[in-house]
């Protein structure tokens, strides 16, 4: 039991400079909203400034310039603690005003990516400057030890900790009752409510940057006489600190530094477990431990669709729809034999390289370009495929290919597994979920000896089929062409594989889902399988890629997918192109080993610098092109635009005959589609719903009006499922209240948003077909006739004008064939004549029997289109009744005035609400 408890403080060492870093990341987001990946890079900076400078040597992380520069002799701890962390901070203030500042508005995904490329360069230029002269570190405590029973426990590891906990102490008091702690909130609260106060969120981001690289600095500086400085490892310390800063949601002083020291206790404890316990595993306990705390937060903590006003911006760039492929797919693969013939020797193999790097792009092409779900443990996935292909192979005696579609197979189920915090997070918290991942599964599996070679590696057995040998050979005929011809088919098939996903229904369901979640169920889609099935065939793809680079290999080397691999791998699939068949085919080209890579290193000695030109290219294009290289060749082809520029209307005869047909006085009003019962949203105290009820009927036209703030769209988001609430929901008599948002639209509801949230990588059509029923090119068509929009079928609906993009969400609606339709506030932003026609479109749309809630604040159009209108204020039903009745109503006229109008005009009165 002391030795339990010994080994508990000892890791409070390793604990100690993850609560450093976690500070950091906090102290980063709050300031900036920049989730800092290079903090561990800075502290791994200060870490060697420090022991050089203990050394009496300065060091330069400049290229080209000498290493170090001598300083006059070993330097004391103090002074070389202060310079170091004053480095430290200067490059921080740098990283900011150079990286982040001209990234102020960019969406926190975009800022996280740029901050793997701040990791990468500063990484490179430590690697590049440094090599393997690294110093070693004198203790900066004085070395006692502290004796339980009979282990022994150096007091540095609390001099640490107690160090890391006043600093945060100091960090939190600071926050909460200085002048630029309350300036710090305010900015991070609104930057421009703090304009308005006198208040420079650029000095107050600059400061924080400042500080928080200092806190990084020691935490970097106290650990260096424990852990042995590598640029690898002291970079990797990211992954335990970003748990503990999710711990405390990147704004919890206390709660993150305690979960910082928590995970380095209990990642000392399951090492010591496992020299003591033969049924625990040999290695990987330790990163598990925050793997495992990152997953349980975010299946706690996440919700599964984000709620109003919390959609995040795309920020991927466009993912174009492949067109007339054929010609394309017979040049490429016509130039990759002939680049197989012509060569030998090493530049075949990068070629082939190329080849199979274009393979694993494809599969982050997937997951991230399509379906948004930023992954950076692709590599490691591959890695899965190809350890597999060692047991299915090699010991299992499973033949060529049905030991490598095994292997892809395992790696899916692993991919799957990873894409599991997917149903309930997005964006950056699955991104760090990925990262751990990739930690986890390097340690536990790849590096263990006990389920593979370890170090050595795992043998691969050679492929062949039918007796011939496609294995990649050895001696003279290395590499052969048979096995550059077996990459080639795959990646040929694969390629044309994720085109067709691009072009079909669950490849728009993926971008739908990438653009906007809400948006995406509301039209019916699944999310979370939607999520599940891009992870599941992306990974499947990188199992495949990964099978392939070990035949190349002829072994499993952890050395090949190890985590860092991966990420300067997705950095380069990312300045490619990762929304693009295109842009994975050149980073099959450009990543390291590969084609690109080779005739750098070869022929203008630029290998070495490679990682420095990924980091640096990451950074630039984050910045300025985030379609990437492809994306800028492809924007050089003229866009296909529409020459309207207006919402069509009238131009056609026969819809000018509908119009009219539309305005007739002769319509059936069936029977109740959709009943609301007694529903209720609240938030804590407040009550933004409150007991509303009311039926819509086929063929009829309802309005929901009501001064801002009463509740209308909230109780639409509470009728499709997207707010929690109480009350009962049905659709022709059958319960909906209890269902998910994608399965109450596939039982007749449909919606509008009121930020419209059109796909925007998608045409017109496309955005039409993500909602649309069993005969999807039937009912595209008929709604857009009926809008008056065909002419816009095949324009990106990135390109179409305000009112274009409010036709199109109303057609999208309208092409699901729904029961009912919720329109809300579909006429903002057309003007008076645009409004008149879209209401005689919505008659038209009656012809169906389509029921409709309609919400806006043009009184004319629901007063003129509408059958009856329900009026809210206060989240409470005040009013009913024919559009004549609502117009005369003390009631309405009160709640939109705030006092009963003693004469005058009320349709003026409601008029001037809107």
């Amino acid at each position: 039991m002391t030795s339990v408890f010994a080994y508990l403080l000892l890791g409070m060492g390793n604990g100690a400079v993850y609560a450093a870093l976690g500070l950091a990341l906090v102290m980063t987001y709050k300031s900036s909203g920049v989730v800092n990946f290079a903090t561990g890079a800075v502290a791994l900076y200060a870490a060697y400034t420090f022991a050089f400078l203990r050394h009496g040597q300065l060091l330069i992380p400049i290229p080209g310039l000498d290493s170090t520069v001598d300083v006059g002799g070993p330097w004391a701890v103090m002074p070389a603690l202060i310079v170091s962390v004053l480095l430290a901070s200067i490059v921080g203030v740098i990283a900011e005003l150079v990286v982040f500042r001209p990234m102020r508005t960019a969406p926190v995904l975009a800022k996280a990516v740029a901050a793997i490329g701040v990791m990468l360069v500063l990484q490179a230029l430590i690697a590049l400057q440094v090599g393997p002269n690294t110093p070693t570190v004198a203790p900066i405590f004085k070395q006692k030890n502290l004796h339980i029973g009979d282990a022994v426990v150096p007091t540095d590891r609390l001099w640490l900790a107690a160090v890391i906990v006043c600093l945060a102490v100091c960090a939190g008091l600071v926050l909460k009752y200085t002048r630029f702690g309350i300036a710090t909130e305010a900015s991070a609260e609104s930057e421009k409510g703090a304009l308005l106060t006198g208040l420079s969120p650029d000095r107050i981001s600059l400061a924080n940057w400042a500080l928080s690289s200092a806190t990084a600095a020691i935490g970097g500086i106290v650990i260096a006489p424990i852990v042995p400085l590598n640029p690898i490892a002291y970079t990797m310390f990211i992954v335990p600190a970003l748990a503990a800063a999710l711990v405390g949601d990147f704004a919890g002083i206390g709660i993150t530094v305690a979960a910082g020291l928590v995970i380095g206790m209990l990642q000392s404890e399951t090492t010591y477990l496992q020299s003591i316990w033969d049924a625990m595993p040999d290695a990987g306990m330790a990163e598990a431990v925050p793997l495992v705390l990152i997953l349980a937060f975010l299946l706690i903590r996440g919700r599964p669709l984000p709620g109003r006003g919390a959609v995040s911006t795309n920020d991927l760039g466009r993912s174009p729809r492949p067109r007339r492929i054929v010609v394309p797919t017979l040049i490429c693969v016509a130039v990759a034999v002939v680049a197989l013939l012509i060569t030998s020797g090493s530049l075949r193999l990068a070629v082939i390289s190329s080849m199979i790097f274009g393979m694993i792009a494809l599969s982050q092409l997937v997951v991230t370009g399509y379906a948004g779900q930023v992954s950076l443990a692709q590599l490691t996935l591959a890695g899965t495929g190809a350890f597999a292909l060692s047991r299915f192979g090699s010991n299992m005696g499973i033949p060529f290919p049905f030991a490598p579609l095994l292997a892809a197979l395992v790696a899916m189920v692993i991919g799957v597994v990873v894409g599991l915090p997917a149903l309930r997070v997005r964006g950056l918290p699955l991104m760090v979920a990925t990262l751990a991942l990739a930690v986890f599964a390097e340690a536990f599996w790849f590096r263990n000896p006990s389920l593979n070679g370890g170090i050595d590696g795992a043998p691969i057995k050679p492929p062949s089929i039918f007796g011939i040998d496609l294995g990649i050979g050895a001696g003279d005929g290395y590499p052969r062409i048979a096995f550059g011809i077996l990459c080639l088919v795959v990646l040929t098939i694969t390629a044309l594989a994720v085109a067709a996903l691009r072009r079909s229904r669950l490849g728009a369901s993926m971008l739908a889902v990438r653009a906007n979640e809400r948006s995406a169920a509301s039209a019916g889609i699944d999310v979370g399988a939607t999520k599940l099935l891009a992870f599941a065939i992306a990974s499947f793809i990188a199992g495949l890629g990964g099978s392939l680079l070990a035949y190349q290999q002829t072994l499993a080397a952890a050395g090949t997918y190890a985590v860092f691999s991966g990420i300067a791998l997705f950095a380069v699939i990312y300045i490619a192109g990762v929304t693009s068949i295109t842009g994975s085919l050149l980073a099959g080209i450009m990543a390291p080993g590969a084609l690109m890579y080779f005739i750098m290193d070869r022929y203008l000695h630029f290998g070495d610098y490679y990682m420095l030109a990924s980091g640096a290219l990451l950074i630039l294009t984050v910045v300025t092109s985030p379609d990437g290289i492809a994306g800028r060749i492809t924007n050089l082809r003229p866009a296909k635009r529409s020459s309207n520029t207006e919402v069509a209307r009238g131009a056609d005869p026969a819809l000018e005959a509908e119009t009219e047909t539309a305005q007739a006085p002769a319509r059936t009003i069936g029977d109740p589609v959709l009943t609301v019962d007694g529903v209720s949203v609240k938030y804590g105290a407040v009550t933004a719903v409150d007991d509303v009820s009311f039926e819509l009927r086929a063929g009829e036209i309802v309005g929901l009006i009501g001064p801002n703030g009463a509740g209308k769209t909230t109780l639409v988001d509470a009728i499709c499922g997207f707010v929690p609430s109480t009350g009962q929901v049905s659709t022709d008599e059958r319960r909906i209240d209890g269902l998910a948002p994608h399965r109450r639209t596939r039982a007749g509801l449909g919606r509008t948003f009121q930020d419209i949230e059109l796909y925007d990588d998608l045409s017109v059509s496309e955005n039409l077909k993500v909602a649309a029923g069993r005969s999807p090119e039937g009912a595209v068509d008929n709604a857009l006739r009926l809008l008056g929009i065909s002419d816009l079928a095949d324009v990106a609906a990135a390109d179409l004008s305000q009112g274009q993009r409010q036709l199109v969400s109303v057609a999208r609606v309208l092409a699901g064939e729904p029961r009912v339709a919720l329109l809300d506030e579909p006429a903002a932003g057309l003007d008076t004549a645009e409004s008149q026609w879209l209401g005689a479109r919505l008659r038209a749309a009656q012809t169906s029997g389509t029921a409709m809630l309609l919400i806006d604040h043009d009184m004319d159009l629901v007063l003129g289109v509408c059958d009856r209108v329900i009026v809210l204020d206060l989240g409470a039903v005040i009013a009913t009744g024919t559009p004549d009745e609502i117009r005369t109503s003390d009631k309405v006229i009160e709640a939109y005035l705030g006092a009963p109008l003693a004469s005058g005009e009320p349709d003026a009165a409601m008029e001037e609400q809107k």
